[in-house]
């Protein structure tokens, strides 16, 4: 008997050709745009966000939602989101303009930056805006200074393992700094507020949860033993959206975090919050752009296209691995993806999976929704995507 083989660039090739056509089926008032006369350009569509925000809200029903701004901060997102009574995270002075111009209250605002810049505290404390995140004794001092009596919470450091864009090398203390930080905090005039932590953006590891909320729990009952009492259970962003490979179900990852805090935080703190940025806008976009060179260069086939690695699509030099798909027929090759800079870092994929393209050709980069534009810059001369925000017709 035969054993059938697997043809693993048939297999990539029909998962991006078959995430292209049920982002489509979905979504009628896209398809008059996938073909622009101008590229690159970010098509996003802000029903496919209203929904994915109120999936969020179904499922972790008893959360404060606060949206990342920093995954995506078109005015038309922010003003799609804000209508609908979310709140937002944020970490400057620009971010938080953007957000108040739209009449969104200050008390729904939160900063989880845990190094701050002075005149970014100064603005936020000025403009109502007076929850913090810390992670050390220095910003708890910065703050004290600039805005007293502001209520601070306090950034655990958890593992980030299954997560493609990890975090906690940055940013989080352990337990026993954290119980110090919050009492310091205290006796320089803020009032503790609360725990936050980070699993790493895009996370399918479920493992980071436990370990986060156990470690969230621990401190939350030291800091009860030396009598301040915490109002607020942060659980940050971190879920994830479908690239080039199924991810993590929203509906999952609620029902998994509400058994770990009846388990472990079964007298539930006063207001649970979570940060999600890309797991709402992620998978709401499609980059748009067009192939301008080939290459043969040794074994390797070489595609460039119209955009790059600094004019929208850094996080491929992080470990994102977008889906890639160009509508034609014939054998599939393997490709090298080159950016248009002229610079040699500017690479966005390697070994994916296309038919033979041709100069002029439509090339489409799936789940291109969040931190595209906002890392873009006009590198080498070239121009960041514009960007098209689309509702559904009446």
């Amino acid at each position: 008997m035969v054993k059938e083989t697997i043809d693993p660039l048939a297999l990539q090739y029909e998962f991006a050709k078959r995430s292209f056509y049920e982002f489509l089926s979905e979504r009628d008032h896209i398809r008059p745009y996938i073909t622009p006369p101008k590229t690159p350009v970010l098509l996003l569509d802000l029903e496919g966000i209203k929904r994915r925000y109120l999936e969020v809200k179904y499922h972790f029903s008893q959360f404060k939602v606060y949206y990342a701004v920093k995954a995506n901060d078109h005015v038309g997102v922010l003003k799609t989101l804000s209508e609908l009574g979310a709140g937002f995270e944020v970490a400057s002075s620009e971010e938080l303009s953007k957000v108040l111009s739209l009449g969104v209250k200050p008390e729904r605002v939160i900063s989880s930056n845990p190094v701050k810049p002075p005149d970014f505290i100064d603005y936020a404390n000025k403009q109502g805006v007076n929850r913090f995140a810390v992670d050390s004794f220095a910003e708890v001092d910065k703050v004290s200074k600039i805005a007293p009596r502001s209520r601070v919470y306090v950034r655990l450091v958890v593992p980030n393992e299954g997560s493609d864009w990890p975090l906690s090398k940055k940013f989080g203390v352990d337990v026993d700094t954290a119980l110090d930080i919050l009492e310091y905090a205290q006796e320089r005039g803020l009032i503790p507020y609360g725990i936050t932590f980070h699993v790493g953006s895009q996370c399918n590891n479920f493992r980071n949860w436990l370990i986060g909320i156990k470690r969230a729990s621990e401190l939350w009952q030291k800091v009860k033993a030396r009598g301040i009492r915490l109002q607020a259970l942060n659980l940050g962003g971190g879920i994830p959206v479908k690239y080039t490979y199924e991810a993590l179900r929203i509906e999952d990852i609620a029902y998994y975090v509400k058994g770990l805090l009846q388990k472990f935080m079964p007298a539930a703190p006063h207001e649970l919050q979570i940060e999600p940025g890309r797991g709402i806008v992620g998978d709401q976009g499609i980059m748009v752009c067009r192939v301008i060179g080939k290459a043969k260069r040794g074994d390797e086939n070489w595609l460039y296209i119209d955009t790059g690695v600094f004019n929208g699509l850094a996080e491929a030099l992080g470990g994102i691995r977008y889906a890639f798909y160009l509508d034609g027929e014939g054998e599939l090759k393997e490709w090298t993806i080159g950016g248009v800079s002229c610079d040699s870092m500017d690479v966005i994929a390697r070994r994916v999976a296309l038919p033979e393209p041709e100069v002029g050709d439509y090339l489409y980069i799936l789940s291109a929704g969040a931190y595209t534009t906002v890392y873009a810059a006009p590198f080498n001369g070239f121009p960041v995507p514009d960007v098209v925000c689309l509702e559904a017709w009446p």
